[in-house]
This record gives C-alpha cells, sequence and structure tokens, in this order.
C-alpha cells in the first residue's frame, strides 16, 4: 500500500492521472484483505497502557516501550503504522 501511494503521488505530479487513478483503486482492493488499521486515538490509548503496564519507563526505555506497545497492537490483529506509534511513544514519555 505504501508503494501504491508513492506511486499515485508520482503520477500526479507528472501529469498522469489515469495512471494515480488505477493505483488508488488497486490500493482500496488490497485494503479489503488487509486486517483494520488503528485510529489515532486507539493508538495513544495502547501506548498509555503499555506505558502504566512498565511503571514508570524514561525516554532511555523508548525502545522497550514501542516493544511492547507494537507487540500489543499485533496480538489484537490491529495494523499500525510505526511512525504514529513512535510519535506517541515519544509525546507521552516526554509529559514525565
Amino acid at each position: 500500500i505504501k508503494q501504491r501511494k508513492d506511486s499515485v503521488e508520482q503520477f500526479t505530479k507528472g501529469g498522469r492521472q489515469e495512471m494515480a487513478d488505477r493505483e488508488a483503486a488497486e490500493i482500496t482492493l488490497i485494503e479489503t484483505y488487509l486486517p483494520k488499521t488503528a485510529g489515532e486515538a486507539e493508538i495513544v490509548a495502547g501506548v498509555k497502557t503499555a506505558i502504566a503496564e512498565m511503571g514508570s519507563p524514561t525516554m532511555k526505555d523508548m525502545g522497550l516501550v514501542m516493544k511492547n506497545a507494537m507487540a500489543r497492537f499485533a496480538a489484537a490483529g490491529m495494523r499500525v503504522d510505526g511512525k504514529v506509534v513512535s510519535e506517541a511513544v515519544k509525546k507521552e514519555l516526554a509529559g514525565k
């Protein structure tokens, strides 16, 4: 999906709208077969839960928090964007 989104962007920039439309249609088709994508609120809630289970991790423990949060989402059968999870972890750990 990520590769197809890049293709849509490139085709649109290059003035090839028919190619961009075809790639967008393929994205829609592929998404029907993928597990549910977690929303931002679900990601933040999952990160907060992972942090709470660990006690009081610091920014040094970011890698461990990421690992636990990603495992939690995988166990729930949710697809998540690692960048969004990383940003949520940084935001939560920075507040401590």
